[in-house]
């Protein structure tokens, strides 16, 4: 699916868009320094990454990725612009079964392939190529010095990606943030850092990517959206009038950050009120449940807002808007550059 098409998709299914005030000007532009948001200093001190958080950086082939396969000598085996299957499958002459190809590098599903062959073929030897990448771009934006899209032709880590766009700037904030807009593969859903398929977004303290910590410094995955802010923001999305961010330059409480956001809209399940919250320095997030109608009574607390705390307001039909945290962002993402990273 092409990045314009993932675009079209969440515009139409996202009637409120958040959050993240973003417009091509700001990002792109360079702004004055604050005195509140100390520098990155990025530039020139740009970490090597630890041996400890070196892995296996092959790419891992996705559905929609195409293939070519060759057996040596043996050109009815051949195959040429097989294209992965949704569900991360391939065919093979006489092999009766599908095969899996998602998840796997070129170099592992060779070795697939030769063990399934080898019924057939005496001492196969395969090649497999990846003839085009279909994944979705990687797009880096906010106070970073050149916003830009990205092609991952292999596994890039958080870190290395911010080199790409040359770090933050002087007035960067202390976090970044990254929304997936694509649910994991199969492969990856294991080994997501919340445990969870459900999780949206996620959220890294950057002077710790800086320093290479392995527990902020993930594999990005196709379809992100890294975000770094000017400042420590909290985000009002879903049933109110205005979706929207909110600088947290003084104390905001959860009633107050849905007034600045015009106030709750008509069907409003105001009972059930949702602050997610993220755990500082790691990953891990969890829900705080708040009344607002007892709120406005004096019958319960008016919860302070911390950091990347994002109160979602739900209508009574339950939907929930966790998706729209990526919607304002998609007209800036789409004048972006794509560059690929080889």
């Amino acid at each position: 699916m092409s990045f314009k098409a993932l675009r079209t998709i969440l515009t139409t299914k996202l009637t409120l868009g958040l959050v993240l005030t973003i417009n091509s000007a700001a990002v792109l532009a360079q702004q004055p320094a604050s005195a509140s948001a100390p520098p990155a200093q990025f530039g020139d001190a740009i970490p090597t990454p630890s041996p400890k958080v070196a892995a296996d950086d092959r790419y891992r082939i996705g559905a929609g990725d195409v293939l070519d396969i060759k057996v040596l000598n043996k050109p009815q085996f051949n195959r040429e612009g097989v294209r992965v299957s949704p569900r991360g499958m391939i065919r093979m002459p006489l092999i009766k079964d599908e095969i899996r190809a998602a998840c796997r590098s070129e170099e592992e599903l060779e070795i697939e392939i030769t063990a399934q062959l080898k019924e057939y073929v005496r001492e196969p030897q395969v090649t497999v190529q990846i003839q085009q990448y279909q994944s979705e771009p990687v797009a880096v934006l906010g106070s970073v010095r050149a916003p830009s899209r990205f092609l991952l032709q292999r596994r890039v880590r958080l870190l290395e990606l911010l080199t790409f766009v040359n770090g933050p700037t002087d007035n960067a904030g202390r976090t970044i943030q990254i929304v997936h807009t694509e649910p994991p593969m199969a492969c990856q859903a294991s080994s997501a850092a919340s445990g969870t398929s459900t999780d949206q977004i996620d959220y890294y303290v950057l002077k710790d990517t800086f320093r290479g910590e392995e527990k902020s410094n993930p594999y990005v995955r196709p379809g992100d959206v890294v975000y770094i802010a000017a400042a420590d923001q909290a985000f009002v999305i879903g049933n109110v009038v205005h979706p929207t961010s909110i600088a947290l330059t003084e104390p905001v409480t959860v009633s107050r950050a849905i007034a600045m956001a015009g106030g709750t809209a008509v069907d409003t399940k105001k009972n059930e009120i949702h602050i997610i919250r993220q755990t500082p320095g790691t990953t891990e997030k969890k829900e705080i449940l708040v009344d607002l109608e007892a709120v406005n009574r004096h019958k319960a607390e008016d919860i302070i807002l911390v950091a990347n705390d994002v109160v979602e307001v739900p209508a009574s039909g339950g939907k929930r808007f966790f998706r729209s945290l990526v919607g304002a962002a998609l007209p800036s993402i789409g004048s972006l550059p794509i560059r690929a990273i080889p």
